[in-house]
Parts: C-alpha cells; sequence; structure tokens
C-alpha cells in the first residue's frame, strides 16, 4: 500500500498533463544555481509542508474550499513568483538577506497551502470505501512520492541551468528573465482561462 501511494504522488507532481505544479517549481529554482540546491531544496521542503497540511486538512473533511477559486489561485502563485524573481533578481545578495531569505520559505509554505487544496481532490478519488483507517499511512506515502518528484524536477532544471551558465555562458539574470517570464506568461493564462469558473 506504501508503494502504491509513493508512486501515485510521485506521477501526480510529475504528470506533464497537469503540468502547473511543476511550472511552479520552475519559477521557484529559476534564480538559483546548482550549487546552491540546498536553498532549492529547502525551498521546496517549504512547500510540501504547505501542501501537505491542506492535504490532510481536505482529505479528512476538515476544510472545504471552492475547487474553482483553487485552480485559479494555482497560476496566480506562479505569476507571483515570477514576479518576485524578476523585481528581486537576486535577493541572497541585499543587506536584508536573511530576512528576505524567511520570507521566501514562507511563501513557498504559503503557496503550498494553496496547491494542497489542489492536490486534495486527486486524493480522495483514490480513496476507495473502507480504507478510511489507513489515511494517515496513504497520506505519508503520497506526500513523500511529492516530494521526491518536487525534488527530481528541481534536479533537471538547475542541471539544465549549470549547463546554460557553464557551456553557453549565458547570464544568471538573463536565464532568470527567461525562465521566469515564460513561466509567468503561461501562468497569467492559465489563470485568465479559469477567471469563468469563478462564477463572479
Amino acid at each position: 500500500m506504501f508503494s502504491q501511494y509513493l508512486q501515485l504522488g510521485f506521477q501526480h507532481i510529475a504528470d506533464l498533463a497537469a503540468y502547473d505544479h511543476i511550472l511552479f517549481i520552475v519559477a521557484l529554482c529559476a534564480i538559483y544555481k546548482l550549487t546552491e540546491w540546498k536553498k532549492v531544496a529547502i525551498l521546496v521542503t517549504a512547500f510540501t509542508i504547505g501542501h501537505s497540511a491542506t492535504l490532510a486538512l481536505a482529505a479528512l473533511d476538515i476544510i472545504r474550499f471552492p475547487q474553482a477559486w483553487v485552480e485559479f489561485l494555482i497560476p496566480v502563485t506562479i505569476v507571483a513568483t515570477a514576479v518576485y524573481n524578476v523585481v528581486t533578481q537576486r535577493p541572497e545578495k541585499h543587506a536584508g538577506e536573511k530576512i528576505t531569505k524567511q520570507w521566501n520559505y514562507l511563501f513557498a509554505l504559503l503557496f503550498g497551502l494553496i496547491h494542497g487544496m489542489g492536490f486534495s481532490n486527486f486524493f480522495r478519488a483514490l480513496m476507495l470505501p473502507g480504507e478510511e483507517n489507513q489515511l494517515v499511512g496513504q497520506l505519508f506515502a503520497f506526500n513523500v512520492g511529492v516530494e521526491l518528484g518536487q525534488l527530481l524536477i528541481v534536479a533537471v532544471i538547475l542541471t539544465v541551468s549549470f549547463f546554460v551558465f557553464s557551456v553557453l555562458k549565458v547570464k544568471q539574470r538573463y536565464w532568470n528573465w527567461a525562465v521566469s517570464g515564460i513561466a509567468g506568461v503561461i501562468a497569467f493564462r492559465m489563470a485568465l482561462e479559469r477567471i469563468g469558473d469563478l462564477g463572479l
């Protein structure tokens, strides 16, 4: 059972058909180099903690949030991350480095809460009648799978960026602008397409 839900979590985050979560991780990595993988790993873990919390609460039916709003807010988090990347450039070089990093982790955590609501419907659909008593183990396995999938995406993006910086000699700010810009534009279009579902 553990391996089954582990695999499902991994497949869900790495599913190219549901690329909004992948796009968020890509945007999150845009301002970092391969040598800074520990910082990215901490950010991704903060994101995981956030989405694990809301996924658990939603799966236990403690909280419910309109799915249309969740699907709209997910690309909004991507746009916000992309804009932040472009505006701040390399925040860790600023005098307020420690404070800025804390804000980075906080935003990753908060955005994780939103993405966790997006995972919740998928997770509920996996549950079979009579498996409610196994919920904690299933949630844990699923979240571990999601985290492994996210770390794989991070590894791919940082490896590509290493090639771009070292071989193609592209400056980091141009890479950041390009990756953040592409992610932001795609996410902005996604958000616009989903506004109609909000019933405003």
